[in-house]
């Protein structure tokens, strides 16, 4: 008995099962988020998701400022790579988005309410939380103090939740947009000592 047509069947149920069970464990998740409405969420998460390409662009800039003023060769550093580390991490959400291709939840369960006026896009991962969570690891990595990382990952899981309760994110496009946007900054900061490492070793070399 050839048993492959039937081992390719039970792979093919198990795929479609999977990627079901997910999706309404995603949509479980989203609707007690979406539905809660309130004045205040509308205007304090809209304003917080709106801000996030202002905040990704004024953090290396405003570093990279300060370090110029000060001639601080180490802050001029930070703001390249801050800045490098946003790039990609901009570079790889929109080439999953792109590669993905998932509606935004809006457009796929009517009674998901939307609150944004995003008029298009893909859904999956969210580069607003990208972004947030790109900024806020940068600045953790570099500045290790709690009146920096606490507001930065508050922020970043602000952007997360509003993106979900505007009705354009599942909870697994904010979780990974988060990941990408971590783990693009955690490159950024080892590149960084990487290089500093090597130009260090470079220096001893020819003393």
């Amino acid at each position: 008995m050839n048993i492959k047509p039937i081992l390719y069947l039970f792979i093919l149920f198990l795929g479609i099962h999977l990627k079901v069970s997910s999706q309404n464990l995603d949509i479980d998740i989203l609707k007690p988020i979406n539905r809660n409405e309130t004045n205040f969420k509308n205007k304090y998460l809209e304003l917080n998701a709106s801000s996030v390409t202002y905040v990704s662009i004024a953090a290396p800039v405003a570093v990279a400022i300060t370090g110029f003023i000060m001639h601080d060769t180490k802050l001029k550093k930070d703001a390249l790579f801050i800045g490098s580390a946003f790039l990609v991490s901009s570079i790889v959400t929109q080439g999953t988005k792109r590669i993905a291709k998932r509606p935004r939840p809006f457009e796929t369960y009517r009674f998901i309410i939307k609150r944004d006026d995003e008029s298009g896009g893909m859904s999956f991962p969210s580069g607003h939380t990208s972004a947030a969570f790109c900024t806020a690891t940068s600045l953790a990595l570099r500045y290790r103090k709690w009146y920096v990382i606490a507001p930065a990952y508050l922020f970043a899981t602000s952007v997360g939740w509003a993106r979900m309760y505007q009705g354009v994110h599942y909870p697994s496009d904010v979780l990974v947009g988060a990941l990408v946007g971590a783990g693009s900054a955690w490159l950024g900061y080892k590149s960084q000592k990487w290089l500093a490492g090597k130009k260090e070793r470079k220096k001893k070399l020819t003393l």
